[in-house]
């Protein structure tokens, strides 16, 4: 079908802001902040980048205590670090809607995990394109091939079908896995000394990283560089979680149809290769809520994210807004109530990190090995 580009009455056309008018500094910021949504997001994801950095920092500095045997100086474990164990997250979630109980070793793990929960009812998958750092990572490589390359590798849509399914597989598996397990095997994976040591193992995986795991992730970042969010839109199972969820979102991005001038850039915008300008609200799975689609429509009004067809336009701040407010809201009610720190002492970890080469803290394809109660 052959679209007609309408032209844009004077009236309709959406202005283009030179936010370099605004000499002060700080004021030029808070107006781009407030009307550029790739500013802001860029702002959003630095951040959180940052954050993710610090916790890294911090970390390494518990871990070099734990590996000297107590004689550096301690510093606290961070919790934040339980952000990356999204398995024991998700165990832990089952356990605390079985039981009520929310489990002391990994808490901070269940609370994080319920946030980006959160995040993908009611926002899409604002977490993928806002906060996930891998998300971030992908998107800069992609962006650095479309600079080196002048193009991305687009994949023909009978490859990219059945390699958008490989993330939804790799879901199912690790959901009928944990699905299958009833509360005291549970209870036993949660408080194994696998899980109880498993960010420590993860840890010492990526720093003592094996010559097929390096050329692995070599081979990962080679074709993120190629081909936008690789990892994300073929092998993430968070993807693919927040991406089913992201049916039920109340707001989506929402074409009026009406108004639109079949300018197709939108779609040519689109990092997720999202027929935007065909669609009246945009429910594919892959859309990350980025706004760059939005940012992109040239004329006032035709392209929103909103809760419905007739219902009000959510301005990129307000969502922004939304997806920190939500994330903070979550992780912060854990800290108020005492359920961000886990209950492991220092004395327990120095013993563990001491002992982390015993088959004890190992597992033979997802079993944990036997333990007694004083392990």
């Amino acid at each position: 079908m052959i679209r007609t580009v309408k032209k844009i009455p004077p009236e309709a056309r959406r202005r283009r802001i030179d936010f370099h008018t605004e000499r002060k500094m700080y004021k030029r910021v808070v107006w781009r902040l407030r009307e550029d949504s790739q500013f802001l997001r860029s702002v959003v994801q630095f951040s959180f980048i940052l954050l993710c950095g610090w916790i890294g920092l911090e970390y390494y500095l518990f871990m070099r205590w734990g590996q000297s045997a107590g004689s550096e100086l301690f510093h606290q474990r961070p919790p934040g670090a339980e952000g990356f164990l999204p398995i024991s997250a998700f165990i832990s979630v089952k356990y605390w809607i079985q039981t009520g109980i929310i489990n002391k070793v990994h808490p901070s793990g269940l609370f994080i995990f319920a946030a980006i929960i959160a995040l993908g009812l009611f926002l899409k998958k604002a977490f993928c394109g806002w906060l996930c750092p891998i998300g971030t990572l992908s998107e800069a490589l992609w962006m650095l091939g479309k600079k080196l390359f002048h193009k991305n590798i687009r994949v023909t849509k009978w490859i990219d079908y059945p390699l958008r399914s490989l993330k939804y597989l790799l879901l199912l598996f690790f959901v009928y896995s944990i699905i299958q397990m009833d509360v005291p095997t549970l209870k036993e994976f949660i408080y194994s000394p696998y899980n109880t040591v498993a960010d420590i193992k993860m840890y010492l995986f990526f720093v003592n990283i094996s010559t097929f795991t390096l050329w692995t992730l070599i081979a990962f970042t080679a074709l993120s560089i190629v081909i936008k969010y690789f990892w994300c839109r073929y092998l993430c199972p968070y993807g693919a979680l927040l991406g089913f969820l992201s049916i039920f979102s109340p707001l989506k991005i929402t074409r009026r149809k009406s108004i639109c001038i079949d300018c197709e850039l939108c779609t040519k915008a689109c990092p997720s290769f999202i027929n935007v300008h065909t669609a009246e609200r945009v429910w594919n799975d892959e859309c990350m809520s980025c706004y760059a689609c939005v940012e992109a429509c040239p004329v006032k009004n035709t392209l929103v994210m909103s809760a419905g067809r007739n219902n009000k336009s959510v301005p990129s701040w307000v969502f922004g807004f939304l997806i920190v407010g939500i994330f903070t809201a979550v992780t912060g009610l854990a800290m108020v109530t005492g359920r961000w720190q886990n209950s492991i002492s220092k004395d327990e970890y120095l013993k563990r990190i001491q002992n982390i080469d015993s088959p004890m803290y190992q597992h033979n394809r997802g079993q944990v090995s036997n333990y007694g109660p004083n392990d």
